[in-house]
């Protein structure tokens, strides 16, 4: 029995053996031939691995991939395509810390390896000199990803490590022994960044000193400088021209003042649309360099050959000054085909910067200015000169950036659902509380403000004795009563000798006022509320008998007048306070600062209103602190007046010189006021500071116009249509 059933195990294993092998190797064994050893059927007999799947259903979900070679690359082409928009989209938007992932940084020791001295100025304000020059050490390294800003904070931060308190202290005297600098004027370090500390309340040269208000500005509005920048239109005709090309921007020099900032904003403009920029500065003068670095543009260090190079590999180059011949004339000597590329953004308008110009004037591509009036005096010094154009030149204005818009109020690419322009509206007021707070200024108190360099050609000499004439009540504005309409439309009250008297009254407005107050009145029942609506009645009586004129009335009925008007809009005497700025910039004039000094020293009336603040970027709460503007260019005018717009756009009337790019601004009598330029400008200019410090309701009235304008005219889409037909006539189409 036992042999029985081992044969039968036998029999039953072998057919087991039999079931599991494939038909190939049951053939094989039928045939009396076995696999070898190392054969395919061999080694899947004998494994101990899960049985295959079918390879139909391994295969059925990759069949169509496999099958269909196009789709397969058309998947790895967009794949590639999304990483390489992602990667210019993080360059574009300012990611320069990871500009080694997209090869932005170059190896040490190449041929065009530059060499450069990092120096850094502490300049005297006063004075305007250089006090004292501090050398770093030598930048031998090309990294043209990096900027001066980064080498620079280095340097100083080593030295700020370095040094005690008492030696900063030694520092400071050291600096006013060479240049006989004042105590406590302003010092602005390497980085172009003033130093709070430095900043004195009071100074016994300069007299009251406020801002910068920075800090009171981000903490009230609520953002941070990195969302400081605004987003391209994408479905516009500037960024179709700019996506994916390549541009070389030409800075004269990095101060605060209208050219430099403009090119700044394009060079931002240009990298958010997907543009690459570059950007080569003739001079380091200034303090933009930190705001360069921080909005990701790249600047050569190297002034000559290799940015001659790299302005050839360029799609377009962009000049934003006549001061920017020089870089132009040595730029076609090497490259003479390269005129072609060259787009000359002028935005002066004197003679002595056509002098310097007019050699290569008819050589560039494109002649670019801001405004009409600036547009026909270089073309009238071309026919002079018989210079001919090989283009008919174009007009691009500036137009207020959307930083200022956004504080404003105005809808622009930054408003987001939590910072709609209604909360911005509520947000500027109560900046405007906070900061005028600060300064010390009351309800009762207009701040006239003029920022820009202090230099002849500004006219803030003249600008402060037209203030001192109304400090000492010697204005008249026999002007405004001789026109008519214009008094009708603005009722004049006017300080004349401490007497207030009023003129060409409109008794309709007063008898309206006269009703608001007894309507927000009528619910009191106290003796004093009832005495003065009888008096408010008497009055009116008095008004609608006839039409009265300030001869006419009595003065006992001229002082009845001026309280009326005083209660019913709830104000009192309006005092004048003027903002001058800015100190530190590196434009301003020596002497001219100095002269400006004298006056101020020589009349205390005049001392007492006029406050200072120091140069910077941060002007948003400037404007929301003021009330009127003051424009004084002199010569030809302003060539365009930025901060002009600017100031409108927070809703203050401008009064400026009847010149130049304010003219073509300014509505006179409607958005501002206009005067002539030079000394017979002061008497004009002080009247018309008067009347508006004597009528806040006309003055409010016209910074509203003045906004409107701004709104239909000088927004950045208004600016970026204009250069991109400029650039349509430049470029070749892809």
């Amino acid at each position: 029995m036992e042999e029985i059933n081992n044969k039968a195990d036998l029999h039953g294993n072998a057919l087991r053996l039999l079931a599991i092998r494939t038909p190939g190797s049951m053939k094989s064994t039928l045939s009396g031939k076995s696999s070898p050893r190392n054969s395919a059927p061999y080694r899947r007999l004998h494994t101990n691995r899960t049985p295959r799947k079918d390879s139909k259903a391994y295969s059925s979900k990759f069949d169509y991939l496999r099958g269909n070679r196009v789709v397969l690359w058309l998947l790895l082409i967009t794949l590639w395509a999304y990483i390489g928009f992602h990667v210019q989209s993080k360059w574009a938007h300012g990611d320069h810390r990871k500009a080694e992932l997209i090869g932005y940084k170059s190896k040490a020791g190449s041929a065009d390896k530059m060499e450069s001295t990092v120096t850094a100025e502490n300049f005297n304000h006063s004075s305007g000199e250089n006090l004292v020059v501090l050398k770093g050490k030598n930048l031998t390294s090309k990294n043209l990803g990096h900027t001066l800003a980064k080498k620079l904070k280095e340097v100083s931060s080593k030295q700020k490590q370095n040094t005690t308190k008492k030696s900063n202290r030694r520092l400071v005297r050291r600096l006013r022994k060479l240049g006989g600098k004042p105590k406590g004027a302003v010092v602005e370090d390497r980085t172009g960044v003033l130093e709070v500390g430095l900043i004195p309340r009071k100074n016994t040269s300069y007299g009251m000193i406020v801002g910068p208000f920075g800090k009171t500005e981000d903490s009230i509005l609520g953002w941070s400088t990195d969302k400081r920048r605004g987003t391209c239109d994408r479905k516009g005709e500037f960024a179709r021209f700019v996506w994916s090309r390549s541009f070389v921007l030409i800075f004269h020099e990095l101060s605060m003042t209208g050219a430099p900032l403009s090119m700044m904003e394009l060079a931002t403009e240009l990298l958010s649309c997907g543009g690459t920029v570059s950007a080569i500065v003739l001079s380091m003068k200034g303090g933009l360099i930190t705001e360069l670095d921080r909005r990701g543009i790249r600047v050569l260090r190297d002034r000559a050959r290799f940015s001659f190079r790299t302005a050839m590999k360029a799609d377009l180059i962009i000049a934003g000054s006549a001061v920017c011949s020089s870089w132009i004339v040595q730029y076609l000597a090497h490259f003479p085909a390269g005129s072609s590329k060259i787009i000359w953004w002028i935005m002066e308008n004197r003679r002595e910067y056509f002098d310097r110009s007019k050699g290569i004037l008819s050589r560039v591509k494109m002649l670019t200015f801001l405004s009409e009036s600036q547009s026909k005096q270089w073309l009238t010094w071309c026919e002079e000169e018989h210079i001919h154009l090989t283009t008919q030149p174009m007009i691009v204005p500036l137009s207020l950036n959307d930083e200022l818009a956004f504080v404003t109020g105005i809808p622009c690419s930054l408003n987001t659902p939590a910072f709609s322009a209604e909360s911005m509206l509520e947000k500027r007021n109560i900046l405007r509380a906070a900061v005028r707070k600060e300064m010390g200024l009351g309800d009762n108190d207009m701040l006239v403000m003029s920022l820009s360099s202090i230099n002849p050609t500004k006219g803030q000499r003249l600008f402060l004795e037209s203030g001192l004439l109304v400090a000492e009540h010697n204005v008249s504005l026999e002007v405004f009563e001789k026109n008519r309409s214009f008094a009708e439309n603005f009722p004049v009250v006017t300080h004349q000798n401490k007497t207030i008297i009023t003129v060409e009254l409109n008794s309709s407005l007063i008898s309206q006022s006269i009703k608001q107050d007894n309507v927000q009145q009528g619910n009191t029942t106290s003796a004093a509320s009832k005495k003065r609506r009888w008096k408010h009645t008497k009055l009116a009586n008095i008004l609608s008998s006839g039409n009265h004129t300030s001869n006419s009335l009595t003065r006992g009925d001229q002082r009845k007048l001026r309280n009326l008007l005083s209660d019913s809009k709830g104000q009192e005497e309006q005092h004048l306070k003027i903002l001058i700025g800015s100190l530190g910039s590196k434009s301003n004039k020596v002497l001219y600062v100095k002269s400006i000094l004298r006056l101020l020293s020589q009349h205390s009336n005049l001392s007492k209103l006029v406050l200072w603040t120091p140069a910077t970027t941060q002007v948003a709460s400037l404007y929301a602190a003021a009330d009127v503007y003051v424009i004084n260019a002199q010569g030809l005018g302003e060539t365009f007046g930025r901060v002009t717009i600017e100031a409108m756009a927070f809703g203050l009337p401008v009064l400026g010189t009847d010149a130049g790019g304010t003219r073509e601004i300014v509505e006179h009598k409607v958005t501002g006021l206009l005067h002539p330029v030079g000394w017979q400008g002061i008497q004009v200019l002080g009247q018309n500071i008067q009347y508006l410090l004597s009528n806040p309701s006309a003055r409010n009235e016209m910074g509203m116009l003045g906004r409107k304008k701004v709104q239909e005219k000088y927004l950045k889409n208004h600016m970026y249509n204009r250069f991109a037909k400029v650039l349509a006539k430049c470029m070749k189409i892809k």
